[in-house]
C-alpha cells in the first residue's frame, strides 16, 4: 500500500474514514492561507466559505490546544478557553505551533498531529454534511463529515466564534 502524502491523510486512511483530498494552487506569496483556500475551493468545489475550516493553535496555561472554526469567523479566545476548561487562552507562537503539530503554518491540520492536543471544533461545523480542513500541506484540503473530524480529534464542540 502506498504511503499517505501527509500524516493527516494517513490518520484518515488508518481510521477508515471516508474523505476526499482537494488540491488547489497555493501562491507562495500569499500569507492569508484561509482566505486563499476559500477563494480557490468555493469557486472550484461549490462549497460555502463557512464549510472551510481553519486550524488555529492556542496556548492554555496547561499547554497548547487546537481551535477549529470557519475561515471567515474570528476566534473568541475566551470561548475556546472555556470549552477546554481553561481560565484563559492566547494565540500560540508560530514556531511552537509548528514544532508541536509537525506541520507548517498554512498547512496545520487538526488531524495527524505529531502529538494529540486538546481540541475544540466550532458548533457551526456540525450543520454541514461535510467540512473541509487542511490536509497537512499548503494547497491541500480534505473533505470529511464533521462527526468524523470531532471523533478523530476527540474534540469538544462549542460556539467559539467571536461576536460580530
Amino acid at each position: 500500500m502506498p504511503r499517505a502524502a501527509t500524516p493527516a491523510i494517513a490518520a484518515l486512511v488508518t481510521a477508515g474514514v471516508p474523505h476526499e483530498v482537494l488540491r488547489y494552487h497555493h501562491d507562495p506569496r500569499v500569507e492569508s492561507f484561509g482566505d486563499e483556500a476559500v477563494a480557490e475551493l468555493a469557486a472550484t468545489e461549490g462549497v460555502a466559505a463557512d464549510q472551510i475550516l481553519k486550524t488555529l493553535i492556542i496556548e492554555l496555561p496547561t499547554g497548547l490546544a487546537v481551535a477549529v472554526l470557519p475561515v471567515p469567523a474570528k476566534l473568541s479566545l475566551k470561548a475556546a478557553a472555556a470549552a477546554l476548561s481553561a481560565p484563559r487562552a492566547a494565540m500560540a507562537d508560530r514556531r511552537a505551533a509548528e514544532r508541536s503539530t509537525g506541520y507548517v503554518l498554512g498547512g496545520i491540520s487538526p488531524l495527524g498531529q505529531r502529538k494529540p492536543l486538546p481540541t475544540v471544533v466550532d458548533a457551526s461545523a456540525m450543520a454541514w454534511d461535510r467540512v473541509l480542513c487542511s490536509a497537512g500541506k499548503r494547497g491541500w484540503d480534505v473533505a470529511l463529515a464533521p462527526d468524523d473530524l470531532v471523533r478523530l480529534t476527540d474534540a469538544a464542540v462549542a460556539d467559539i466564534r467571536a461576536p460580530g
